[in-house]
């Protein structure tokens, strides 16, 4: 028998809360003015689709340019509660189109949640002569309600993509976000999901939510983690700064096939004997490095360079708590 459960809606801002002074305006607005109540409250269809209730919450309020590590905890830990409640089928996240793909990214490696987990936006603020967030919110509603969904989802302009493959691949269209060549995961139709392809399952260590979560440490403790670009002229000045920094890590983002300028690949040398790990992402926006085993330096496994660093942010908290738990043991 089929029992309704809950979807719960959380806000962090972004244009889908989004108002200008000029009405009907698409441009000049002012980001994340809306309560997550508020953008509920204006389409009742969602309350018809999540048949078990809507629960919103709202965790932030801000443009996603200015996403800080501080908010990713807090949404991460509010993810957590939630998806370990019987009682919830999904989350739905508000979020700016600008650093979308890198919430969902994040969220996917920290939690890896069995339930789905889907990040909505809109490219027009709610004020817009024809705004596109109130139906992006329903279809992303849709998805979390969706029984064979899974995982930290995209949903815009009845698209779905996938958190390792999403971008914002243009500035001003609604259907803004691209996953390359490998495309779309499904799509939303007349309020159901049709799956291009079957998602990949949850691995066993990986179906409980949090577990990462719950060992992440304050986000003023993260280690520092940056992006640099490899181009026709790069001289080795971004890298020596952040080496006197104190930075903890680098992910290049690298020309074609993960190749690096031989001046910028002299500066990574030298940040990497002062013991600052370096990691290749490749610019290009299609296509996957293959990797080699005697490659100079890790390559990010076909992730972006902003995934990719995320990547590596995490992997240096692991590496410390590690570090931390070995003193802690030896002490004993």
């Amino acid at each position: 028998m089929f029992v309704a459960k809950k979807i719960v809606l959380l806000g962090t801002g972004g244009t889908i809360a989004g108002t200008s002074p000029v009405a009907g305006a698409g441009t000049g607005y002012t980001a994340a003015q809306i309560a997550v109540a508020e953008l509920l409250d204006a389409v009742p269809a969602i309350r018809e689709v999540a048949r078990g209730g809507v629960l919103a919450e709202q965790v932030s309020q801000l443009d996603s340019k200015d996403m800080t590590h501080a908010v990713w905890l807090r949404l991460a830990r509010h993810c957590e509660q939630h998806l370990a409640d019987p009682e919830v089928q999904g989350i739905v996240i508000t979020h700016g189109t600008d650093t979308l793909e890198e919430t969902a990214w994040f969220l996917q490696s920290v939690l890896a949640p069995a339930k789905p987990v889907v990040l909505c936006s809109a490219m027009r603020p709610a004020t817009a002569m024809t705004p596109d967030g109130p139906q992006n919110l329903l279809d992303a509603v849709v998805v979390a309600a969706e029984p064979t969904a899974c995982g930290v989802l995209c949903v815009a302009a009845g698209e779905i993509h996938g958190a390792r493959e999403v971008r914002k691949a243009h500035p001003l269209r609604l259907n803004a976000f691209s996953s390359g060549d490998v495309g779309p995961l499904g799509w939303v139709e007349e309020r159901s999901v049709r799956w291009a392809r079957d998602l990949a399952p949850v691995r066993p260590h990986e179906s409980s939510a949090g577990q990462m979560v719950r060992g992440l440490p304050e986000a003023d403790l993260w280690p520092q983690v940056e992006i640099v670009m490899s181009h026709a002229g790069v001289s080795h000045a971004l890298v020596k700064a952040l080496v006197d920094q104190g930075v903890d890590g680098i992910v290049v983002a690298a020309t074609g096939n993960g190749t690096v300028h031989e001046e910028l690949e002299k500066a990574l040398e030298e940040a990497e004997r002062s013991g600052i790990v370096v990691r290749i992402a490749s610019r290009c926006t299609e296509g996957r490095m293959p990797g080699a085993p005697d490659a100079r330096w890790a390559s990010a496994n076909g992730l972006s360079p902003v995934k990719a660093r995320i990547s590596l942010l995490l992997d240096l908290i692991d590496d410390d708590l590690a570090a931390a738990h070995d003193e802690g043991a030896a002490v004993e």
